[in-house]
This record gives structure tokens, sequence and C-alpha cells, in this order.
């Protein structure tokens, strides 16, 4: 962009001041908060230099498409599986007395859910996470993977099927679990959210 006249930079400042705490938040959930401002950044300089393209009428999909890409690099970099298993491990060994029984019982099926999410492609993954974390309807995810909305609709119904044959699979696999620890698809769903 050369020399942006007056309206582009409010256009560029309202766009900033209602989006960034989403950008955030969608890059936090997968990098963590630290790179997650940076992602952030990132992001909104690329908006900045291509303001032209982002759409007026609904700019969050193009944003968090933007941010995808963002986050390709960054998971180039960082092995992110392992971290969140550090960071969840050291939760659950902290133990009933000092974050409660119910509390260590709802980590645990965290874990599980994340556990079996972790095993699934890339491509689910997101999909989940878009539907789940961030809370889009299929036209909004669907912006942001660059599919149709019916597309982005198959793709969820997939990926949800693969997590629950997952989620059955640990189960199976792991017969020392209480019956109790054994997950729905439908309590997944909120256990995917953070």
């Amino acid at each position: 962009m050369g020399n942006p006249d007056g309206s582009e930079r409010d256009r560029f400042t309202a766009l900033y001041a209602e989006h960034y705490a989403a950008v955030l938040r969608y890059a936090a959930r997968r990098v963590g908060a630290e790179a997650a401002r940076d992602i952030a950044a990132e992001t909104f300089m690329t908006a900045w230099r291509r303001l032209g393209h982002v759409p007026p009428a609904q700019p969050l999909p193009w944003l968090y498409a933007t941010a995808r890409r963002c986050l390709a690099n960054e998971f180039r970099r960082r092995d992110y599986r392992d971290r969140l298993d550090r960071q969840m491990r050291a939760e659950a060994t902290r133990g009933p007395d000092t974050c409660g029984l119910e509390l260590s019982e709802r980590l645990a099926s965290r874990l599980a859910v994340l556990a079996a999410l972790a095993t699934l492609r890339q491509q689910d993954q997101e999909v989940l996470r878009l539907a789940e974390w961030e809370q889009l309807d299929d036209a909004d995810a669907a912006a942001v993977l660059g599919c149709s909305a019916g597309a982005f609709r198959v793709r969820l119904h997939r990926a949800r099927r693969r997590l629950a044959r997952a989620l059955d699979q640990q189960t199976a696999e792991a017969p020392s679990i209480a019956p109790s620890a054994a997950i729905p698809l439908a309590t997944a769903r909120t256990e995917i959210r953070p």
C-alpha cells in the first residue's frame, strides 16, 4: 500500500479494533499466548498491505484464513502436540488436593479428548477447531479453509466420526479407565473447546 488516505487508515483502525482480540485468541489456541501476538501482528500487517482484498462485510473469515497461513510457518518450527501434552500432564500431576476431584476428572477427560484429537490429520483437527473453538458457522469456516459450505459440512461430519472412533479406540486400548471416563462425542465437543 502506498500513501494511504484517511479513509483507509480509518477502515484499518476499525478492523483492528474490532477483530484483533478474535485473531489473537484464534492464534493463542494453536500456539500459545506469546507466539500468538506475533501471529496476530503478522496477520494484521498482511491485512494492512492487502486492505483492498479484505471483504468489508465479513472480514473475520479472511483474517482467520490469513492467520492460518501465518500459523503454518509456526507449526513447522514447533512441536505443538508435545508442548500441549507437557502442559496438560503438569496440570494433571497437581492432583485432587490442589484442584479438586471434579476438576481432575474434567482434566482427565480433556487429556483424553486432546490425545484423540492429536491422532487425527491436521485437516480434521482444523475443521473441528473452527467449528468448536472458534464457533464459526459453516459458511465462515468454509471461507477460512477456502472451500464451499457444503464441503465444510462434509469435512466436519467426517472429522467428528474420526474423533469418535479415536475416542472409542482409546477406551478399548485402556481397559483400566473407569467406565465414567468413556467420553461420548457430545461431551468431547465441549472438551475440545478451551
